[in-house]
C-alpha cells in the first residue's frame, strides 16, 4: 500500500545506510519496506554509483532505473565523510540511529572513525552491519567484490549453462541480492539479541559466503560424493523429468516431481508402456537414464503447441510453465493480481512504477511512502533536525561537505 506514514514492524528504528550499487541498498530498501527510517548518506555531487547506471532512465525523470529500483523508502543526504565535518555529521546521527548499514572495502571507514571497533565504544547498542565481496576476515577480505566475479568464485556460475558450453552466470546479480537479503536477516537477528540484551554487534555478510551457502543442494551433491556436479544445462540434478523441453511452438518447463505424477503423465499422454520399463520405473532410475528420458519426452512434447501442454498438464495438476518474457511476466494475470508493481510518486513531479515487495504480512504490510530519492533531496530537513540552521547548511554546501 502507498503511504506517506511509516507503519510497520520496524517503525520507529533509524537506520544508516553507507551502501551504494546493489547489496547494500537491497539490505536498506527491505528494511524501510518493512517501516524503518532509512537516511541514505551519498557522496555530494556524484552519489550513489548506479545514479550514473543508465540508460534506461525511469520515463519522466533523470533517474536511472536500476537506482530507483533499489532506493524507496530512503531520504538522500549528501555528506564528504573524509572530511571532519561530514564525520561530525555522520556521528551526530548515530546518536539516534539503531542500525548502521555499509558496504565499503574492509578497513576503508576505520580511515574516518567510523570502523565498528570505533562506533562500538561510542554507540554500544549500534548494530553494524558490513557487506562486503569476502567478509571481514580470511585471505581474500581485502578484494572488492563484484556479482560477476563472486557467482565465478562461489561456483553457480560451473553448474550453469549449455553442457557443451562456456560456463554461464545468472542473468540477474543474484549475488548481490541474496548478500542484501542474508543482510536483512543478520540485522533482525541482531535486533532480537539487542531487545534482549541491549547490546548491538556486527553483523559481517560476505557475498562468496552467502553464494556458498545458497549452492543448496548442488553442494550437498558434492559434499556427499566428493564428485563436482556436471553442468546440465536446464535439467535437474537429482530429479528426471524436471527442465525445460520443446513444444510444437516453442518451449515450456515440466516438473514432474515424484513417481506417482511420473505415473499420472505416462498414463494420460500415451506412454504407459514405460512404467513396466525399469529405466524409466523410478526417478532413480531415470536419472541414470537421463539421455534416453530426455529423447523420449522430447519426442511427445513437440507434438503439441506450448498453450496446449499447459491446459492439459494443469487439469492433470502436473507441474508446468511457459518461460515468459519479462513483457509476459508483468502482463501475468497471478503477478497482477499479487501486485507485484506499485506506482509511486517521485520527486520530479513524475509517477514510477517499481517493483514491489514480495513479502506479505496479514498486520504489517510492507508500506511504499517515497520513491527512490534525487540526490541530496533531504539534506535541509534531516541536518535541520540535528541543529543546523540554513546558514551553516549553507557553508557546509559551499564547502563541499555536503
Amino acid at each position: 500500500m502507498t503511504t506517506t506514514t511509516p507503519t510497520g514492524p520496524l517503525t520507529g528504528l533509524r537506520v544508516l545506510d553507507l551502501t551504494r550499487v546493489l547489496a547494500g541498498p537491497t539490505c536498506t530498501q527491505m528494511l524501510g519496506d518493512l517501516g524503518a527510517e532509512v537516511i541514505k548518506i551519498e557522496r555530494p555531487e556524484a552519489g550513489d554509483d548506479t545514479r550514473g547506471f543508465a540508460p534506461p532512465y525511469v520515463p519522466n525523470t533523470r533517474e536511472s532505473a536500476y537506482f530507483v529500483g533499489v532506493n524507496r523508502n530512503k531520504k538522500s543526504v549528501t555528506v564528504d565523510i573524509a572530511s571532519p565535518e561530514g564525520q561530525e555529521i555522520v556521528l551526530k546521527l548515530l546518536e539516534s540511529c539503531d542500525i548502521l548499514v555499509e558496504n565499503f572495502k574492509v578497513g576503508a571507514l576505520a580511515k574516518y572513525g567510523l570502523g565498528f571497533e570505533q562506533l562500538n565504544k561510542k554507540f554500544p547498542g549500534l548494530i553494524y552491519c558490513s557487506i562486503t565481496g569476502f567478509g571481514q576476515t580470511g585471505p581474500y577480505a581485502p578484494r572488492p567484490g563484484y556479482d560477476a566475479l563472486i557467482q565465478a568464485m562461489g561456483g553457480v556460475m560451473s553448474l550453469t549453462g549449455e553442457i557443451e558450453g562456456e560456463p554461464q552466470k545468472v542473468g540477474v546479480p543474484v549475488a548481490d541480492l541474496f548478500a542484501g537479503l542474508y543482510g536483512c536477516i543478520g540485522i533482525l537477528s541482531a535486533l532480537r539479541h539487542k531487545q534482549l540484551t541491549g547490546q548491538g554487534q556486527q553483523v559481517d555478510i560476505g557475498m562468496l559466503d552467502t553464494s556458498v551457502a545458497w549452492l543448496a543442494n548442488q553442494a550437498s551433491n558434492f559434499l556427499a560424493t566428493g564428485e563436482n556436479p556436471p553442468r546440465l544445462s536446464n535439467q535437474h540434478p537429482n530429479i528426471v523429468p524436471y527442465q525445460v523441453f520443446p513444444t510444437a511452438d516453442g518451449y515450456m518447463v515440466l516438473s514432474i516431481g515424484n513417481d506417482p505424477t511420473f505415473e499420472r503423465f505416462c498414463k494420460n499422454f500415451g506412454l504407459e508402456h514405460l512404467l513396466s520399463d525399469e529405466r524409466y520405473a523410478t526417478n532413480a532410475a531415470r536419472v541414470q537414464n537421463r539421455a534416453l528420458v530426455t529423447e523420449t519426452m522430447t519426442a511427445l512434447t513437440r507434438t503439441m503447441p506450448t498453450k496446449e501442454w499447459i491446459a492439459k498438464l494443469e487439469a492433470l495438476k502436473i507441474g508446468c510453465g511457459p518461460i515468459n518474457t519479462l513483457k509476459d511476466v508483468f502482463s501475468d494475470p497471478h503477478v497482477i493480481a499479487r501486485n507485484m508493481t506499485v506506482q509511486m510518486q517521485h520527486a520530479s513531479g513524475k509517477e514510477v512504477t517499481v517493483i514491489a515487495n514480495p513479502v506479505k504480512l496479514s498486520a504489517t504490510p510492507p508500506t511504499y511512502r517515497s520513491a527512490a530519492p534525487i540526490l541530496g533531496q533531504h539534506n535541509e530537513e534531516v541536518l535541520g533536525s540535528l541543529g543546523y540552521d540554513a546558514a551553516a547548511i549553507e557553508a557546509m554546501r559551499k564547502a563541499g561537505t555536503i
